[in-house]
């Protein structure tokens, strides 16, 4: 089966579902994953050579990390970071339709629409678009994922909650996933902070005491096609 991460950001396709991606893989399963934005740059007032250098340092761990969860291949964009709503949603849009026709995979896995950042929630929006279910859309399965500080951040105010209805069974793969998101140094914080190491530990085990698991993660299935 071919799968499809549509992440925003360097770390949301570790974050959202980095245990899946590496259980998925070792069952043998093609996944793909494509990071849209450049990451980090918003925290810039200009761009520097040691800020210039932290952003060649994020992607080449982001690739680095591709690997280590087992994806067949990286796709990295470069659209604005917490800016993705300065660029036309079309243009988004192509990026993935280019995606879907290029890889034919069956599932998706995406942002949740409701998320607090920006340009997780238009990519939800672009993801939809470019899956739309029409004659020939090899997309037979759409889930959306939870990012730690921006979907629950956003206390269910924007769109809908994220109302999760799918669990994955990651308790052979959340140390990687663990291991993975350290090598993302730049984006992992100290606890009580969502993106620690103890607090995705935590979330891991509450998703998987929910569904009856040692750890999960959590998805809200859209759609599925049978």
């Amino acid at each position: 089966m071919k799968i499809l991460v549509v992440a925003a950001h360097p770390d949301d396709e570790v974050l959202g579902c980095g245990g899946t991606v590496a259980r998925m893989t070792r069952e043998g399963h093609e996944v793909f994953i494509a990071v849209l934005g450049e990451g980090i740059t918003s925290r810039f007032a200009e761009r520097n050579t040691q800020e210039r250098d932290l952003l060649k340092e994020l992607h080449e761990k982001n690739r680095e990390i591709a690997t280590m969860l087992g994806a067949k291949e990286l796709f990295a964009y470069s659209l604005p970071d917490n800016s993705f709503d300065s660029v036309p949603l079309l243009k988004i849009v192509r990026i993935t339709e280019e995606l879907i026709g290029k890889i034919h995979p069956e599932v998706v896995y995406t942002h949740h629409g409701g998320d607090l950042n920006i340009d997780h929630a238009i990519t939800f929006r672009a993801v939809m678009t470019a899956t739309r279910p029409m004659k020939g859309c090899p997309v037979r399965q759409i889930y959306t994922f939870e990012i730690p500080s921006s979907t629950e951040w956003a206390f269910g105010k924007f769109s809908d909650i994220f109302d999760p209805n799918t669990f994955v069974d990651i308790s052979s793969t959340l140390d990687l996933k663990i291991q993975a998101m350290k090598q993302y140094e730049s984006e992992v914080r100290q606890f009580p902070h969502p993106r620690s190491s103890k607090a995705l530990q935590a979330t891991a085990e509450k998703w998987g005491s929910v569904a009856g698991l040692e750890a999960a993660e959590a998805f809200q299935l859209i759609r599925k096609i049978c």
